[in-house]
């Protein structure tokens, strides 16, 4: 008998400061920008957002629990690198991902000349073909954090199956 599962992800992350020189990471992509997001790994708030997506959909938590800020093991780590262990974890109990949707929330920078590599780079991570992976970008209006140029977040819906 088939088992499906819906999961939803969410995070966030402040830019850092210029000076600090850290790259824009989205999706696994250096994005062409003048700053990069702060965090402990390299903030990529999209493979965050999907990766928890992930978990949640399996009942394994979240990244904090697999991945703690606290442990500098994962100091500057690629979410790459942390989205093939989360695959690895679902494989070992025998879900595969069907689809994935996952969505940049910010003023700027415009993901649109990125999407396709993205995509593209992502997708075989996640034993998709690129059809199946979504990936998309909407504005805040200019209101709250994301709107004033603070930061950015980003939200994940995946569909996961038992066959």
């Amino acid at each position: 008998m088939s088992s499906i599962r819906v999961g939803q992800g969410f995070d966030v992350h402040r830019f850092a400061a210029p000076e600090e020189g850290r790259p824009l990471i989205l999706m696994g992509c250096d994005i062409p920008h003048d700053r990069g997001l702060a965090g402990h790994s390299d903030a990529d708030v999209m493979l965050h957002a999907l990766m928890d997506a992930l978990l949640g959909a399996t009942g394994l938590g979240d990244i904090g629990q697999h991945f703690p800020d606290t442990d500098p093991a994962y100091k500057g780590a690629a979410s790459t690198l942390l989205l093939d262990r989360v695959m690895g974890d679902l494989a070992e109990r025998g879900w595969r991902v069907v689809n994935a949707d996952v969505c940049l929330i910010g003023e700027y920078p415009k993901i649109g000349p990125h999407r396709v590599r993205m995509r593209d780079g992502v997708a075989p991570l996640l034993g998709l073909p690129a059809d199946a992976l979504n990936v998309k970008a909407t504005t805040t209006e200019k209101l709250g954090f994301t709107g004033r140029g603070e930061g950015l977040a980003a939200q994940a819906v995946v569909l996961i199956q038992r066959d």
